[in-house]
């Protein structure tokens, strides 16, 4: 059974906007699919606003994830639309991936990249904790679970610092790396920062997905990562607290 109400950002593109789509034709969707991208009204969020136009679960808002008042007003909005009720899921999509190695990383680079991939996971959670929670109030009698309260930070396989030896040469992709690292460090504070609040919070790897990121050599379509995705989440349990799993359910070392 999907959750009563969940919210995806970067959704304009790629993951955040294939996991919208296979949500919203479930057999049993969410109520509210709440789809963020940065300008709604631009002509690259085409996809996203004929999704919303079809299925009336599908609610377009705008979001800056590095933006603080802009994520502030989506909450609101948010708010606005739950009527009461509080918000089952928050996947932490949004995230860049730009050229990075050992010789051209620099302030800029690192600063950007973590502004986007971690503060950004940062303050959309603080921002949506008391919706969160809120959810996981009305359901106190159900075990930790996507249907009950639940934070997804989409994180990475490159991200591990134990698999790192296996990979760098080929994929160095440094100030994402570390990005991706420290996601994974604020996804494991987290789970235990908010655990009392009854929400679950998991670090999860989509996979090499055929996406701008990713790029056209990957192993995976997006349809197929997605589909993996959504298998997986709805069997997140407390045994997956603070941990980094991928698509297809496989739990991935630090």
């Amino acid at each position: 059974m999907a959750p009563q109400s969940i919210l995806i950002t970067g959704c304009n593109r790629g993951i955040g906007l294939e996991i919208v789509r296979q949500l919203a034709e479930q057999t049993d969707p969410p109520k509210l699919i709440f789809a963020t991208c940065r300008n709604p009204h631009s002509p690259e969020n085409q996809k996203l606003n004929e999704l919303a136009t079809k299925h009336s679960s599908v609610v377009v808002i705008k979001l800056e994830a590095t933006d603080g008042s802009s994520i502030r007003e989506a909450a609101k909005e948010v708010e606005r639309h739950l009527n009461g009720a509080g918000l089952n899921v928050l996947i932490n999509n949004a995230g860049i991936m730009p050229p990075s190695t050992l010789e051209s990383a620099n302030a800029e680079d690192f600063l950007n990249v973590y502004n986007t991939n971690v503060v950004g996971p940062l303050q959309l959670t603080q921002a949506f904790q008391p919706l969160l929670k809120k959810a996981a109030e009305a359901n106190k009698e159900k075990a930790m679970s996507w249907n009950k309260a639940a934070v997804i930070n989409v994180s990475t396989l490159l991200g591990s610092i134990e698999k790192t030896p296996e990979s760098f040469l080929y994929f160095p992709m440094l100030s994402y790396r570390c990005s991706k690292a420290a996601l994974n460090m604020l996804t494991q504070c987290q789970s235990v920062g908010y655990k009392n609040d009854g929400i679950l919070f998991t670090a999860l790897h989509p996979g090499w997905v055929q996406t701008d990121l990713g790029g056209k050599d990957a192993t995976l379509t997006v349809e197929q990562s997605v589909k993996g995705i959504l298998k997986v989440l709805p069997n997140l349990s407390e045994k997956s607290i603070g941990i980094l799993i991928d698509w297809e359910g496989n739990i991935i070392p630090w």
